[in-house]
């Protein structure tokens, strides 16, 4: 009897079904909280380190790392290099990091890309964001993909000014040789401000902060350039989605003329734009669609995207790097200023750049 009261008082009827959880999708995800992954520090922190060892090197440091509290205080002479440049890069990619996640869009935390000051000679190839979701419409696309030249190209132009502010205006001469930077639009008229003359007719050798600012500019070109998915393919997709692949097709055509016609014609060209047209092509031309592609922008967005487009054109450089053989020995250490070197004092550098001296525009 105590046995079937038992089974009544605790009857064996479910009564809560048991739920089944389902992952949580692209939105949900984006609205939690992040958690920074290992991989990103360490590459955060790697990043930093070939940039400043780039840094000391540019200002004529050699970096022993064999011996840590040397190649310490080596390297403190060329974070003036590095933290600018880290800077304008991490805001670049926090400007796409931060706007997809207020728009719900999965996206990673930024990997930076270093590289070794002997392959690359500022240490860094960049960085980049993952989008794990696609935009849900143009607009949803454009705020993503503009906020990020727009947020670096803020910490550029700072450091361009304070870098030109410090930087050293010689008479013009270029038997020396050296590495000699494109002026955009803007650059030439920050320089015209900065400094009260024409660039063009002086030697203006860069403090290592105007070459970040100079390299922050630079990068905010390459990103804007109107092709596949690079942020100006984002931009141009949210302009124009029906001719989004013609554009970009123009863009690689533009990029072939604009090595061999000045080859034709004797000029100077960057060999540079060649590379550009091959990874374009490799990496697509096209531009995949949002879930809602017929919504255009908005008044305010379309004056912003035209906005993007000018920014793109103000900092554009048709021959961003050159490189001018000197027709005089190398200055060496003792009379040269360290704010205006680029000077490479490891055998491997003298052999694969030939002796650059200068930075200078």
């Amino acid at each position: 009897m105590s046995e079937v009261v038992t089974h009544k008082d605790n009857p064996t009827v479910l009564t809560e079904i048991p739920r089944y959880a389902a992952p949580a999708g692209p939105a949900e995800r984006a609205l939690e909280r992040p958690q920074v992954p290992t991989l990103n520090v360490a590459l955060f922190l790697l990043t930093l380190l070939t940039t400043t060892t780039a840094g000391a090197y540019m200002n004529g440091e050699e970096v022993p790392f064999l011996h840590p509290f040397a190649a310490l205080a080596a390297l403190s002479s060329g974070l003036s290099f590095s933290l600018p440049l880290m800077a304008i890069l991490f805001a670049h990619e926090m400007g796409h990091y931060l706007t997809s996640r207020y728009h719900s869009v999965d996206t990673s935390l930024p990997y930076f890309i270093p590289a070794p000051p002997s392959l690359f000679i500022i240490g860094t190839f960049g960085a980049f964001i993952r989008m794990r979701a696609p935009a849900r419409t143009r607009r949803v696309m454009f705020d993503i993909g503009a906020a990020g030249p727009w947020a670096g190209v803020l910490l550029a132009i700072p450091a361009v000014i304070i870098g030109l502010y410090l930087s050293d205006v010689t008479p013009l001469d270029k038997a020396a040789g050296g590495l000699e930077l494109g002026n955009s639009l803007l650059f030439l008229g920050l320089s015209h401000i900065v400094l009260g003359v024409d660039p063009s007719t002086v030697n203006v050798n860069l403090n290592p902060i105007a070459f970040a600012g100079w390299l922050g500019l630079f990068v905010t070109t390459l990103n804007l350039l109107p092709v596949g998915q690079l942020d100006g393919g984002h931009v141009i997709y949210a302009l124009f989605p029906r001719h989004h692949r013609t554009i970009s097709v123009l863009f690689v055509v533009s990029c072939v003329l604009m090595v061999l016609v000045p080859l034709a014609l004797g000029l100077t060209f960057w060999g540079g734009w060649l590379l550009w047209a091959v990874l374009s092509i490799a990496l697509g031309l096209g531009h995949p669609s949002t879930i809602d592609r017929n919504t255009p922008l908005n008044p305010r967005r379309a004056v912003a995207a035209w906005a993007t487009v000018a920014l793109f054109i103000v900092t554009f450089s048709p021959v961003p790097l050159s490189f001018v053989q000197p027709q005089t020995p190398p200055p060496t250490r003792d009379n040269a200023s360290h704010s205006q070197e680029i000077i490479h004092h490891l055998p491997h550098y003298n052999q694969m750049l030939r002796q650059i001296s200068h930075v200078r525009i």
